[in-house]
């Protein structure tokens, strides 16, 4: 099987043109190819009057090793990676035989569900622990809080319950961290297998939306049970209990302990908490655990006429069906040495509230799979440093500070809001004139529960507004429209990622705990569904090596 890349053909293209264009590239008559297989699909934008579809394809040719060496050694043309997944290990027949060798999973979102479901296919059997509920009874207390028809739920909402935050998001499934092993193709495979679209396999940017990732988290709940696993919603995790380990490592995990005062035995541990999962950090903190300051972002959610975007980026192609809704990336370094970024950007989408915590307002953007919202709208967000976190230390390097700080951002949003989990917002021309709102403009804000016109400068730290007011401009000379007067800056964004690490060794356990693995985003170890779907393998390996005891993963 040889892989071709960079096969550049016109965005309008008819039918016959990719295997044309595969011909040409290698050099071949049509009966010399046996077949070919849509590998990925992106889309080129950077010229708006020649917006190109860009393909990578496998191909199986005939005489494939002669074609090789006539070719030569060409980036474009390759031998096809592996991309097949391998366990490293598989459990022996009646496992478990002690009650404390089951392995445990706490957090039920796709870190802690891949965890879950790797381990399960390796016969492990685990149990996997959810605070918040099932993802039904999950969408009707955070529908219902955002329509007013509920009161707010901190065991049930936008950040946790089954699915994790991800399942009130875009669903986007791409990431940049590096992945030799391949893992993120079994991530989408399991997905697609649970019921996501078979083109997220193939699509540059791929994303499945949120009616869609509940169809597919429960589908993966279902794999890990019918394997021999266990999922109990509604059982949080109030403490750990460790016993006296080594000089290396001072605690063993010896156990669990659930809110209702439910004890388990528990030596093997995969804690994928989520990013908002405070009281946790703060239990582990009481109990001894290592942890680390992690850099993040907090800003508020910008919204824009979808139209307008699908103008800006695809000129007179906005509409075509093979470009869909227009998305976008912006990248900013102020004059007071912050950088500003736009952040999970949700086309065709609506701004939610994603609080955990009552009293408080966190915004986050959501996206069905057909994108067909009025708006769109995008984190526009600001790297923190360490002078905004000095105010909020207990003691010097206090790696909860972050979370203090999060905390006070969103209770002025609550307040400034009118205190009914309504969100302060403005419009950018006010923003930008440093004058409050009074009323919004032609562009309706889509946040639930709802606004109210506010001086987003009473919110934000100084250097962070004034970070925004220089790149909005220059976002706009990258974005025609993107400074329209009456766009709709919404606060606050303070979920970006986790502000917390829990440092873990080569072998992913926890520096100081032994049998804990930590993984995941809230763990400090991913950002995004994706990328916390692979770590959630890797920490299913490490675990299943810690349970077996055997050496590196075999070849």
């Amino acid at each position: 099987m040889l892989r071709l890349s960079e096969l550049k053909l016109p965005f309008d293209h008819g039918e016959e043109a990719l295997q044309k264009a595969v011909l040409k590239r290698l050099r071949i008559p049509a009966d010399r190819l046996l077949g070919q297989t849509l590998v990925k699909r992106s889309v080129d934008a950077r010229r708006r009057d020649r917006i190109q579809l860009i393909y990578s394809v496998d191909v199986q040719v005939k005489g494939e090793a002669a074609l090789l060496r006539r070719i030569g050694n060409k980036a474009r043309v390759r031998q096809a990676p592996d991309t097949r997944y391998r366990p490293v290990g598989q459990a022996l027949d009646g496992f478990p035989l002690d009650a404390d060798d089951r392995p445990v999973v706490v957090g039920a979102g796709p870190c802690g569900y891949f965890a879950a479901l790797l381990l399960a296919q390796m016969s492990f059997r685990p149990l996997l622990l959810e605070r918040g509920q099932a993802v039904k009874r999950r969408t009707a207390d955070t529908f219902g809080f955002w329509r007013g028809n509920s009161p707010f739920n901190p065991e049930s909402n936008a950040q946790f319950g089954e699915g994790g935050a991800g399942t009130f998001s875009d669903g986007k499934l791409y990431s940049q961290v590096s992945d030799p092993e391949h893992y993120g193709r079994k991530v989408l495979e399991e997905l697609v297998a649970c019921g996501a679209s078979e083109e997220i396999l193939t699509l540059h940017r791929p994303h499945i939306g949120t009616f869609k990732l509940a169809t597919v988290v429960r589908g993966l709940r279902a794999r890990i049970e019918a394997l021999g696993g266990e999922v109990r919603f509604n059982s949080r995790v109030t403490r750990l209990q460790l016993t006296d380990s080594s000089a290396e490592k001072p605690f063993q995990l010896d156990g669990l302990v659930l809110a209702d005062g439910t004890e388990i035995a528990c030596r093997h541990l995969v804690l994928a908490p989520g990013h908002s999962a405070r009281d946790c950090f703060e239990m582990l903190e009481q109990i001894g655990m290592q942890l680390q300051r992690k850099p993040f972002s907090v800003g508020v959610r910008i919204e824009h006429p979808q139209h307008l975007i699908d103008a800006a980026r695809w000129g007179e192609a906005a509409g075509h069906p093979r470009l869909g809704a227009a998305e976008y990336k912006l990248v900013h370094h102020a004059e007071n040495g912050r950088c500003v970024y736009s952040f999970c950007m949700c086309p065709g989408g609506l701004v939610v509230g994603a609080t955990s915590e009552e009293g408080r307002v966190v915004t986050n953007g959501m996206s069905q799979h057909s994108r067909n919202e009025r708006n769109a709208n995008s984190g526009l967000v600001v790297a923190l440093d360490a002078d905004d976190l000095a105010p909020f230390e207990r003691f010097p390097g206090d790696p909860l500070a972050g979370i203090s700080l999060q905390r006070e951002l969103e209770e002025r949003a609550f307040r400034l809001g009118g205190s009914s989990y309504a969100a302060p917002a403005q419009r950018l021309e006010d923003f930008l004139a440093a004058r409050p709102s009074t009323r919004l403009g032609a562009i309706a804000a889509s946040y639930q529960p709802g606004v109210h016109p506010a001086d987003l400068d009473d919110l934000l730290p100084s250097p962070i507004a004034e970070a925004l007011r220089e790149a909005l401009p220059a976002f706009a000379r990258k974005l025609k429209g993107y400074d329209h007067p009456d766009a709709v800056l919404t606060g606050v964004e303070t979920r970006t990622s986790s502000p917390v690490r829990i440092p873990r060794d080569e072998a992913l356990e926890s520096l100081n705990v032994k049998g804990l693995v930590p993984a995941g985003e809230g763990a400090g170890y991913a950002g995004g569904i994706l990328s916390a779907g692979i770590d959630g393998i890797r920490a299913a390996e490490a675990l299943a090596i810690q349970i077996l005891g055997t050496g590196p993963k075999p070849d």
